[in-house]
This record gives C-alpha cells, sequence and structure tokens, in this order.
C-alpha cells in the first residue's frame, strides 16, 4: 500500500516538502555487544509527544510559520506513563493514531512487556521524543542530540529503538 507522508500537511506545506531535494547521511552502527535480555533499552520517537499539563507542546506554529524549521528540543517520557497523559504535537502524521495508542510510535508499554517476559533486560528509567525534521536547525545536532544521548548514557542504556515517524 503507497505510503502519503503528506497527507496531514496544509497543501502548500506539502508541496514544499515534496520539492525539497534530501542529502543521505551514513548512519552509523554498532554490533550487539551482549545478549537482548541482558541489555538496558531507551526509546526514541519522532512523534512530537508530550506530557499534557507537565511539558510544552513541541512548536508546531514557528514551524507553520517557518516550514525549513523544526523544534529541536526534545521531551523526557516516563517508562511508567499512562496513556490519557500523553499529547502529541505533529504537523506531518495523524496525531488522533498516537493519542489513542502512544505504543504506535514510542512503544514503552510493549517494552516494560518484553521486559516482564525476560525478552530484554530492561527498559531505562527514561525515553524521549523528538520532532522528526532538522534540515536548516543546528540545535539539535550541536546541543539536543548530545543531551539526549549523554542522559542515556547516565542511564546506562546499552540500545536506543528509534521510531521514526
Amino acid at each position: 500500500m503507497p505510503i502519503d507522508s503528506f497527507k496531514w500537511m496544509p497543501p502548500s506545506l506539502a508541496n514544499y516538502y515534496r520539492n525539497l531535494s534530501m542529502t543521505r547521511a551514513e548512519v552509523p552502527w554498532t554490533p550487539m555487544r551482549k545478549p537482548l535480555n541482558e541489555c538496558h533499552f531507551s526509546l526514541l520517537s519522532t512523534a512530537g509527544a508530550y506530557l499534557k499539563g507537565e511539558q510544552e507542546p513541541f512548536d508546531v506554529e514557528r514551524e507553520k510559520r517557518e516550514p525549513t524549521w523544526g523544534d529541536p528540543t526534545y521531551r523526557a517520557i516516563p517508562r511508567d506513563v499512562r496513556q490519557e497523559q500523553i499529547g502529541v504535537a505533529h504537523l506531518h502524521i495523524n496525531t488522533a493514531d498516537l493519542e489513542a495508542d502512544i505504543n504506535v510510535a514510542l512503544p514503552i508499554h510493549r517494552f516494560l512487556e518484553l521486559e516482564a517476559a525476560g525478552e530484554i533486560g530492561s527498559l531505562a528509567p527514561t525515553s524521549y521524543s523528538v520532532m522528526g525534521y532538522q534540515e536548516t536547525n543546528d540545535e539539535w545536532a550541536e546541543r539536543y542530540g548530545p543531551e539526549i544521548a549523554s542522559r542515556m548514557k547516565g542511564e546506562e542504556v546499552d540500545c536506543a529503538f528509534v521510531t521514526p515517524v
């Protein structure tokens, strides 16, 4: 089934993205050093999820005004989050799907089930959500990405499970 990545965007913004040329970057790969049932995982999603009433939503209004800008910040999501606590701010997806089941893009509850079954070692106390589009914002690469990596290292994370949306 073909996927329309621009279905949920305003037409003018969708046309902009359809005509945008993108460069591909090398993705580093690190082999696993231990079995999954011994690994400590954290999750990272580009879904724009946040904790309603506790965290600011991602800045979609600025992105509407400046289509090449994406909010470079991140939100820390605790492992004991309940579905009703999740909000989603994202211009490129149908947020209703994630507000109905965050596990579609940030599978915290599924990883807790894997942990309980002994399939993975454990899920870290914190998972993370970002906005996926960062074409012209160096703050992501220079500040926020390294902050997330540092926090994961501080929680002794072995593996980051990334769910791009």
